[in-house]
């Protein structure tokens, strides 16, 4: 980091996918540094919708010092299509509250999590930080979009007027353990493990809504999880920074979908498509090229998890923990 004071690094959003990743490479997996003190915070602890009681029950009783805001309104493609309003007023609230305090009480810096579906949906490929605001994003998603592209204006908005050192970054599409399993809302891959889960257990065929041929880019929790803290420590620019394994690994819906179910030992025979279901935006490819090259320039020994054996993980820790998981 900047300097050798001590830090307490908040964490919204800390008890979902990504949030219980970064704890579990901090607490489990050597990625706490000295002087650090990190607190992890639910939905329960606060009402980040509220700013008086974010004020009350995040900056007046922890005084953070830095801040990862992972913090959000999320769901899978037909959740966004069924509540734009509600995800549009509920991200915006969230995030103006945590960057409003976060000015009012001095916080050194800012991560604010973002998301590949705010690039404009007519683009060229491959998308970069430099096109968030080139166009509208896909019309299927664009109230959570918009709610999310705001942060990197209001970010550019602090840092100009008043010097705050906010910043964001764009991971693709994140998958891992403690996942959103729900069949309806939740993303891609963790849909794709419950489905075939209960394909196996009951015997029957796995039917994949849509086509299967769009194009995905994945990238495991725990590879995210350590990229935040090399941006905590180490990207000092307002500009967002795409996180996400390179264009080549990107992977049609059908081939994800084989992959799950190689990876539980399932028939691939038995896999059907439903294309009377929405298949979303076709691609959305992103360069990770930014990313490698400050990578380099930081001699980060960072390296991508195999994405047969992050699934693996992925898949073992569903089974271990069906009861319990988020479904």
């Amino acid at each position: 980091m900047e300097d050798k004071e001590a830090k307490v690094i908040v964490v919204t959003g800390g008890s979902g996918l990504v949030g219980r990743a970064i704890k579990e490479v901090v607490e489990e997996l050597g990625g706490k540094q000295e002087g650090e003190q990190w607190i992890f915070l639910s939905s329960k602890d606060a009402d980040l919708t509220d700013i008086r009681d974010t004020e009350e029950k995040v900056f007046q009783r922890y005084h953070p010092t830095h801040i990862i805001h992972l913090a959000a309104m999320v769901g899978g493609l037909f959740k966004n299509m069924r509540l734009k309003v509600e995800f549009f007023r509920q991200n915006f609230l969230i995030n103006d509250s945590i960057l409003s305090l976060s000015h009012k009480y001095k916080v050194k810096k800012v991560v604010s999590c973002l998301s590949t579906c705010i690039f404009p949906d007519q683009t060229t490929y491959p998308i970069d930080e430099t096109m968030v605001h080139n166009g509208p994003p896909h019309c299927s998603n664009e109230g959570y979009a918009y709610a999310k592209r705001m942060i990197d204006v209001q970010n550019r908005c602090y840092r100009e007027e008043y010097g705050c050192n906010f910043t964001s970054v764009i991971p693709t599409n994140v998958f891992g353990k403690h996942d959103n399993f729900n069949l309806e809302d939740a993303h891609v891959l963790p849909a794709l493990i419950h489905k075939i889960y209960l394909a196996q257990k009951n015997d029957t065929d796995f039917v994949v809504w849509g086509s299967g041929k769009p194009l995905r880019q994945f990238i495991y929790s725990l590879d995210l999880a350590r990229l935040f803290l090399w941006v905590l420590r180490n990207y000092h620019d307002v500009s967002p920074i795409i996180l996400s394994v390179g264009e080549e690994q990107e992977i049609s819906i059908k081939q994800a979908a084989e992959l799950v179910a190689t990876a539980m030992g399932f028939d691939l025979n038995k896999i059907k498509y439903d294309t009377s279901k929405a298949d979303g935006q076709f691609k959305k490819t992103a360069s990770n090229a930014k990313l490698l090259s400050l990578l380099k320039e930081s001699n980060s020994d960072f390296q991508f998890t195999p994405i047969e054996q992050a699934l693996k993980e992925s898949v073992t820790w569903f089974k271990a923990n069906y009861e319990t998981a988020r479904k």
